[in-house]
């Protein structure tokens, strides 16, 4: 019960990633604000918890934003620490990409967290501190192709979290980065049904044999790290960027002989 009396935002918080974080803050006691544009999952998970609450949240939006850690604070109170999840994946050549795809792939998987942050930090201040974890990607620091806005908006997370950590650590105020792999979310299935419609699992499961462990990675374990690092068994922890990744980052695309 690490999270007994605390007040959580999950932005992304309505399937895969997200959900995992809520349901995990939400058995250790903690009242969590489910931010997601998706309605009807958001309203059903936020009714099968026991201190939870859904609120329509575009993360690209500040308005959103706002309305979402506002929900926090006059719901339970206040705000102890904020999951900036939210995040969706692009695929196309830079001559591609359109001006809408630019603003809206930037939108959520970057300026989500700028909105997010601007907001939580006021209210993590008003509680004496706390902590926000954003979610990046391994496609931070290596990317595969026809992924480049993704891929830089998860770079520039990074810069970002680094930033506002050093910013806000003298009030008590820590804040990191996660570093999935390929983990086992409607996203993820998404995109295998877009390049395999009639073979996903079989994609997925090629997809998880890239990675040392063998397998793609299950949200709970992404959602265990952010616990963790919310948690003040972390105090010492900010400023930095937490791979998450079955060993994909330590593994060149080397095979030798036998």
């Amino acid at each position: 019960m690490r999270f007994k009396d605390k007040v959580v935002i999950v932005t992304g918080g309505a399937k895969g990633i997200g959900e995992a974080a809520v349901r995990a803050f939400s058995a250790e006691g903690a009242a969590v604000v489910i931010a997601d544009v998706d309605d009807a999952a958001g309203e059903a998970l936020a009714r099968s918890l026991p201190r939870a609450t859904f609120v329509h949240t575009d993360v690209s939006r500040m308005a959103d934003a706002e309305r979402a850690v506002r929900t926090a604070e006059e719901t339970y109170g206040g705000l102890d620490a904020l999951f900036s999840n939210a995040g969706i994946q692009l695929y196309g050549l830079i001559e591609e990409v359109s001006e809408v795809d630019y603003e809206r792939g930037m939108g959520v998987n970057f300026k989500g967290h700028v909105w997010m942050c601007k907001y939580a930090v006021p209210a993590l201040r008003r509680r004496g501190g706390g902590a926000i974890v954003c979610t990046s990607s391994v496609q931070a620091l290596a990317t595969q192709t026809t992924v480049p806005i993704y891929a830089a908006s998860k770079a520039a997370t990074l810069t970002l979290v680094k930033a506002i950590a050093i910013d806000h650590a003298h009030e008590g105020i820590r804040v990191n980065a996660v570093l999935p792999g390929s983990v086992d979310t409607p996203m993820l299935r998404g995109a295998a049904a877009t390049f395999a419609p009639d073979d996903v699992e079989a994609t997925v499961a090629r997809w998880g044999k890239m990675h040392p462990i063998g397998r793609v990675i299950k949200p709970e374990e992404i959602a265990r790290l952010v616990l963790f690092l919310c948690s003040d068994d972390a105090k010492a922890c900010t400023g930095a960027a937490y791979l998450v990744d079955g060993g994909l980052m330590a593994k060149l695309p080397v095979v030798l002989p036998d």
